[in-house]
């Protein structure tokens, strides 16, 4: 072959690999169903995406009421499909061809989804938390709180709700051991994503464990980075972690820092005085701030006030005579937004060493686990 044919042949080569590439960066799956009672109006299948400007394609019925096209993926994602402005679907694509039926005539109306692992996994997990709940000993433990509430027994009460919290824990146990084994996908991602389902601090191994396998197997992918985004988040206020450092002006103007009450049992407290459950909560720490102060306890208040006349007002109504620091800036302020804060009230208690040992106590459980920490009075 001469030199021009080599060179042509290599040019062809190069541009089906280009080729191929191009095709190996996406993939295509088909989705298809049928709609058991369609109306007048449009189908529309939505990508759900906060990165990219929402794109809807129409879906047009064949004329037994079924549906079928094609999509382009580079990556999984959520999608929503509308039946006429009546029926909303939110499904998991990836690389699965799915099958959607529907009534399409009634918002709450009669839906399926085939074909989905990732449906599948949230489906299987929402079954093991519902035979939990479902279970003989949920049944008798139920009994007997309505006795023990009847009684007015508190005692009684008490230990009851702990026997629910390890029946519970157990169930979350199982369904945490089942996802330390999946793949990455979706499905996972949404269910650790859940603030009703496992406990982050508790399970965080299984958090750290899951972003190492999605930064592995998925690091280009969005709803992944996210995922990650949120986990290295975590860490910062993660149970065994050390805390960040607060540095901010006391109501004196003096510059207090976290890191000066090291050796003792610091509980950081982020509060306001418009934030009605802070203020609520207030009394409780007057209480165990009273009762173990002299065993090595302090409190270390951070107020997310925007006045420094609301911050002091409360401060004086409420009894509050520990440590108080503030840069009265709200949300915006510099610890709110090196401990993740996006709610109040939020506290997190340190060791001696200044390592989280704990989080949101509440009422008796702060005592309690000073108890635990601390030692009885």
């Amino acid at each position: 072959m001469n030199k021009v044919g080599l060179n042509i042949l290599m040019i062809v080569i190069i541009s089906l690999g280009m080729i191929t590439c191009h095709k190996e960066a996406g993939w295509e799956v088909t989705l298809k169903g049928k709609v058991s009672m369609p109306m007048p109006g449009i189908i529309e299948l939505e990508k759900l995406s906060q990165s990219e400007v929402s794109t809807k394609q129409q879906i047009v019925l064949a004329d037994d009421n079924s549906y079928q096209t094609k999509i382009r993926l580079t990556q999984p994602g959520y999608y929503r499909l509308s039946f006429y402005g009546r029926q909303f679907v939110t499904f998991i694509l990836d690389r699965n061809d799915l099958e959607i039926n529907v009534d399409g005539n009634d918002p709450s109306g009669y839906f399926e989804i085939k074909g989905s692992p990732d449906h599948e996994l949230i489906k299987k997990v929402q079954e093991m938390m519902a035979s939990v709940q479902d279970s003989p000993d949920m049944n008798q433990l139920q009994e007997n709180f309505s006795v023990a509430s009847s009684n007015q027994d508190v005692g009684r009460i008490a230990e009851l709700q702990g026997e629910y919290q390890q029946i519970l824990d157990r169930g979350f146990d199982r369904v945490a051991a089942m996802l330390k084994d999946q793949p990455p996908s979706l499905a996972v991602i949404n269910l650790l994503q859940q603030n009703n389902l496992l406990d982050r601090d508790k399970y965080f191994d299984l958090y750290i464990s899951t972003a190492d396998k999605l930064k592995k197997e998925w690091p280009d992918y969005e709803l992944a980075k996210q995922f990650i985004e949120m986990v290295d988040n975590l860490k910062v206020t993660a149970i065994g972690q050390v805390s960040p450092e607060i540095e901010m002006p006391d109501p004196n103007g003096n510059l207090i820092k976290l890191s000066s009450l090291r050796g003792k049992v610091v509980l950081v407290d982020f509060w306001a005085n418009w934030c009605g459950p802070c203020r609520k909560e207030n009394p409780n720490l007057v209480r165990a701030y009273q009762k173990y102060k002299d065993k090595g306890f302090e409190i270390f208040g951070v107020s997310l006030d925007r006045t420094k006349a609301d911050w002091i007002q409360a401060i004086e109504q409420d009894g509050l005579t520990w440590t108080q620091v503030s840069d009265l800036k709200y949300f915006e302020s510099k610890a709110a937004l090196d401990f993740n804060v996006s709610a109040i009230p939020f506290s997190i208690l340190l060791d001696a060493d200044g390592k989280i040992i704990d989080k949101n106590l509440r009422g008796s459980l702060l005592e309690k686990k000073l108890e635990e920490v601390l030692g009885p009075i």
